[in-house]
């Protein structure tokens, strides 16, 4: 059985395109004991309100009619952001050498948060650059990798 992730994707998926968009990613979280359903774009140039409002708009009535959840939720639309989460091979692969962040689920070296540029990808093990420096984070020990911004 599908999850409800993708299929809100497939059923978004052509409503975000028409839109000039890219799906970046979706969610469905239970919250403070609610259920919330977000869809993340991106786009050259960047996501704008109006963007975000139009697809709503779309993919609400999608989702009306086709009714993949049973359950009551909450539904966003939003912009990957500039700091988004990079989850799949191929986010990896179209940022690599970008400056990222790697949070690890356990200590190691006295810290859970690394900043480098992201040098390399393999099944899910990340390696950052830390001023010269190459540091291999295996998939098991990661809890996030994102984009950082630096000024």
């Amino acid at each position: 059985m599908k999850k409800v992730t993708d299929i809100v994707a497939e059923l978004a998926a052509p409503a975000v395109a028409e839109q000039g968009c890219e799906l970046w990613d979706v969610e469905y979280v239970r919250e403070a004991g609610q259920w919330f359903l977000r869809l993340y774009l991106d786009k050259d140039g960047g996501v704008d309100i109006l963007d975000c409002e139009a697809v709503s708009r779309k993919v609400s009535d999608l989702l009306d009619e086709a009714d993949p959840i049973e359950a009551s939720y909450i539904f966003e639309v939003s912009s990957a952001g500039a700091e988004r989460a990079l989850k799949r091979p191929s986010d990896f692969e179209r940022f690599m050498g970008s400056p990222v962040l790697v949070k690890t689920y356990k200590n190691r070296d006295g810290r859970k948060e690394f900043a480098g540029t992201l040098a390399g990808y393999e099944d899910g093990a990340v390696v950052l650059d830390m001023n010269g420096a190459e540091l291999r984070f295996e998939k098991a020990e990661i809890a996030l990798v994102r984009l950082r911004i630096v000024f």
